[in-house]
Order: structure tokens, then sequence, then C-alpha cells
């Protein structure tokens, strides 16, 4: 973390016995170690704390995207209620057809009537807010 080797934590240890002494130095170490710990916890509360606002935050830009992108649509409907409502993005799977359904042409029904052109749904009128 500080880049400190274990020959320069021997010279720290070797001052703090001449400087404290022998009696006092097993006081010393056991106060500093307690302190090193408050230390610790206290910035990883804080690195917690701020990580938690940040995810809130990206959280909070993602539903105001969302928002912005649905007025969006919404306004698309409105100025244009011809066009056909967004579709999804089509996806590259292959899709298997079920079981028990004709596949071949001649398992097909042919007397049915084809229409060359859906009939029209009137749109829906705006919902007000």
């Amino acid at each position: 973390m500080f880049g400190i080797s274990f020959s320069e934590l021997l010279l720290v240890g070797l001052v703090a016995l001449l400087v404290l002494g022998p009696e006092r130095l097993p006081g010393a170490a056991r106060t500093a170690g307690l302190w090193i710990g408050r230390l610790k916890r206290s910035f990883n509360s804080i690195k917690m704390e701020v990580e938690r606002e940040i995810g809130a935050d990206d959280i909070r830009r993602q539903l105001h995207n969302e928002h912005i992108m649905h007025m969006e649509e919404q306004a698309k409907r409105i100025l244009n209620p011809n066009a056909p409502p967004a579709q999804p993005p089509v996806t590259t799977a292959t899709v298997q057809p079920p079981t028990g359904l004709p596949t071949t042409p001649a398992e097909t029904d042919v007397t049915a009537p084809a229409t060359a052109h859906p009939t029209p749904v009137a749109p829906e009128p705006p919902r007000a807010p």
C-alpha cells in the first residue's frame, strides 16, 4: 500500500524500542494497532457509502433516461398516429416450429382467404399524466 519494505519496518521497530523502552513498547504497539484498525474501518465505511451513492445516482440517471425515451415515443405516436409502434429489437436466435404443427405447404390449409392489407386500428388518444 505505502511501499514499506521489511527492512524499513524493522528500522521503525528498533527506533521505537530505543525511544519507548521494552516496558512501554507492547502498550504503544497495541494502541497503534487499535488506531490503525479504526482508521481502516472509517475509510472502508466512507468508501462503501460513496459507492452506494454512486450506484443510486446511476439508477436515478437510468430511470430518468427511460422516462425521457417513453415520452419521446409518446410524442412520436401523437405526431404521427399512422406509424406502427416501435418494435423491440429482433434477436438473431433461430426459432424452432412447435411440434405437431404442419411444416410443409401440403399440410397447411390453403382454403382460408388471404388478406393483403390488415384492417387498421384506431390509435388510442393520449392520456393525461
